[in-house]
């Protein structure tokens, strides 16, 4: 494993990447989910199983989070595309890498499906883990994981509840989440997708993992009975060899 930085803007994302043998391979760009980092459990083991199988990959911070720069409250499912784009053009210009691939857990399904239907014409496929497209819907209501706000009326900012307390969401990453073309910007991708969702999801609703396989003309939709959002304990297994079997080479 080496350690990744990366400018975009005047900030500085840091990822980690794995490389499998060989001098040319395929490379998996794995993405965490909202207040997560790249370190989670489930992207460890995603990462860890697709060098098994001879796949690369970099998984990274997004800005305001884990030790990329920014602050939390700035962060926004735009700027968040922002950083995958500029990962995407490090793995582009890598002579090693063959076929690119998007992977994302919850708000990173949502920046990897937003990213792919951009690129349609570079990525290969796309894995979609527990994908939070009901950001948006939550932001319409004025409810995102708990914390109330006047969705008509959005505040500057929009302390977080839970065990995220401290955490402070911006007012702009609302705003924008209510209008975001998500599945509109997904559906451009024809290439292959797998949709792995857990039926006990308590923070997103499975229904917004089968509306993506329902806009997707080529995707498979995988359930996962009794799994939690974040594929926790021993389901972590089951989502990883999921992801693995789908990406890995067919030669």
């Amino acid at each position: 494993m080496s350690r990744v930085t990366i400018a975009r803007d005047g900030l500085t994302l840091v990822g980690d990447r794995e490389e499998p043998f060989g001098e040319i391979y395929d490379m998996a760009i794995l993405m965490h989910g909202f207040t997560a980092n790249r370190n989670t459990e489930l992207l460890r083991q995603i990462a860890d199983d697709l060098r098994d199988e001879n796949v690369a990959s970099v998984r990274f911070d997004f800005n305001g989070h884990g030790e990329s720069d920014g602050k939390f409250e700035d962060m926004t499912v735009p700027n968040e595309i922002a950083d995958g784009k500029a990962i995407l053009e490090y793995v582009r210009t890598d002579p090693h890498v063959r076929n690119i691939f998007l992977v994302g857990h919850s708000q990173g399904g949502v920046i990897a499906s937003m990213l792919a239907g951009l690129y349609p014409d570079v990525i290969k496929k796309v894995v979609l883990l527990a994908p939070a497209a009901q950001l948006k819907d939550d932001a319409l209501k004025g409810n995102t994981q708990g914390a109330v706000y006047d969705p008509n009326h959005i505040p500057d900012t929009v302390p977080l509840v839970g065990n995220k307390l401290g955490m402070k969401l911006g007012g702009f990453y609302l705003r924008t989440a209510q209008v975001l073309p998500i599945y509109e910007v997904s559906a451009r991708f024809s290439g292959p997708v797998s949709v792995i969702y857990g039926t006990n999801d308590q923070v997103v609703n499975p229904k917004y993992a089968k509306k993506y396989h329902d806009i997707y003309e080529n995707s498979e939709l995988h359930a996962i009975t009794d799994v939690d959002h974040r594929f926790t304990g021993q389901y972590k297994k089951s989502a990883s060899d999921l992801t693995a079997q789908f990406l890995k080479p067919l030669f």
